[in-house]
């Protein structure tokens, strides 16, 4: 139930554990990199600038992925690249306040600028990045103030509907969510904050599912995930191995109040989770 991670992944992640891309930051200068040759907005022959005006011909061409981490497949390229760019964010791996081309992200992820222009452009529309004309893409700077904005925004649409739940569902139903609970543990052992962020939606999104409620799981799934980006400076977007498991342990504590029927500890526990660290 994490309010907010940053920084870079930690060390110690499970075999299979997902790794957060590393996308290194660009600085404040001319942002650019290469766009492949037949594809929109390559450079015809000494040709200084990207599509859509983003400048390329200062900026040094970032390293393709190591080994362990492939370059991201042709087959739904758009679809990959803003999961990579999602997780990239929740790991601190795009700093708030840095600008990003395209182009250089594009070669980083071994793809085209065009898919990496459509997810940016879908993450301007979640509020993740803001765009800067002849560019890129900047980071947004959010502080405490948003993420308590969001924390009540949460309480005010999934207390209600774990309130309702705790009373209809029966504990059976609970029980099948005990390995996703496990899940979030084992995910906030590896330190990794990506990883935790990922496994702690996916407990959530089965919780709200019960509701039988699409729209719902939907809205709270994208304040979930706005929830999680890093904080400008630190505070609670950066946390450390101990909080992740703190946090995670309370998805139990939660799962047993559900169990019990126990109306005031489950609106508290969820409260708290959104107002503090979850």
């Amino acid at each position: 139930m994490t309010q907010g991670t940053q920084g870079s992944a930690g060390t110690g992640v499970p075999e299979g554990a997902a790794r957060a891309p590393r996308v290194p930051a660009q600085g404040r200068g001319a942002d650019g990199g290469r766009v492949r040759p037949g594809e929109s907005g390559a450079d015809g022959p000494g040709g200084g600038t990207g599509a859509r005006g983003e400048r390329v011909h200062s900026e040094t061409p970032l390293p393709r992925p190591a080994a362990e981490r492939p370059a991201v497949q042709r087959s739904s390229v758009r679809g990959q690249v803003l999961d990579a760019l999602r997780t990239a964010l929740v790991a601190g791996d795009l700093a708030p306040g840095e600008v990003y081309s395209a182009p250089a992200l594009g070669e980083r992820f071994g793809v085209s600028a065009t898919p990496v222009r459509e997810a940016m452009q879908q993450l301007a529309l979640e509020g993740a990045v803001e765009v800067v004309p002849n560019r890129g893409f900047r980071v947004v700077r959010r502080g405490a103030r948003e993420l308590a904005e969001l924390a009540e925004v949460r309480a005010l649409v999934e207390v209600p509907v774990m309130l309702r739940l705790a009373r209809t569902v029966p504990a059976e139903r609970w029980a099948e969510l005990r390995p996703l609970a496990e899940a979030t543990v084992r995910a906030a052992a590896s330190g990794c904050r990506a990883t935790y962020a990922e496994a702690d939606r996916a407990f959530h999104r089965a919780v709200l599912a019960l509701s039988g409620n699409e729209q719902l799981v939907r809205i709270a799934e994208d304040l979930h995930r706005r929830a999680q980006w890093p904080l400008v400076g630190g505070g609670r977007g950066g946390r450390e191995r101990a909080e992740l498991i703190a946090d995670a342990a309370e998805h139990g504590a939660l799962l047993d109040a559900l169990v019990g029927r126990d109306l005031e500890v489950v609106g508290a526990l969820v409260r708290e989770h959104f107002t503090g660290a979850g």
